[in-house]
């Protein structure tokens, strides 16, 4: 009886701690990532922590999100040695903290879109450990914790408990 209050306790602690692991940014919200969005207004007011991931969604072959440094955002000028995010959901971990560049490298689409945001990444978090690295190439960069790992443990706290 003993180990099914615990297993009980597991499964709720998990659901609990899971939303205060790290946030999910979707870029542009429902509008996703296009021409004609202001980009820093969205980002205005929002917190970005270390641990957190930012979601661009897009039609696939119609844009692409290139990190760039400071520079490069001033001139919208992509770099030869970052291959672009193509997926049209890529997404991507905060994993230091400091000033963060994107951009599209579609045609004119920095320069006119505006498809350009720059976010400034905190520190600490709110209790998000540090995230793991991917490949680049796949259109992911790094992992971030989510409410699936917490789910995955509250499953399988309650399997536990109705096998014993």
């Amino acid at each position: 009886m003993e180990l099914k209050a615990f297993l009980v306790a597991i499964a709720i602690a998990a659901t609990i701690v899971a939303p205060t692991m790290a946030k999910e940014f979707v870029v542009g919200d429902n509008n996703g990532w296009k021409l004609g969005i202001d980009y820093q207004k969205w980002a205005d007011g929002k917190e970005f922590y270390v641990g957190d991931t930012l979601v661009f969604n897009y039609k696939v072959g119609a844009h692409n999100v290139i990190k760039v440094n400071g520079t490069e955002f001033q001139k919208c000028s992509p770099p030869l040695t970052t291959p672009p995010l193509t997926s049209g959901h890529d997404v991507i971990t905060l994993a230091a903290p400091g000033k963060k560049w994107y951009i599209c490298g579609v045609g004119n689409h920095c320069e006119t879109g505006p498809m350009k945001l720059v976010i400034d990444v905190q520190a600490g978090s709110s209790d998000a450990p540090a995230p793991s690295p991917s490949n680049p190439g796949s259109g992911t960069i790094g992992i971030a914790p989510s409410n699936f790992f917490s789910w995955a443990i509250a499953a399988l706290a309650i399997s536990m408990m109705i096998m014993a």
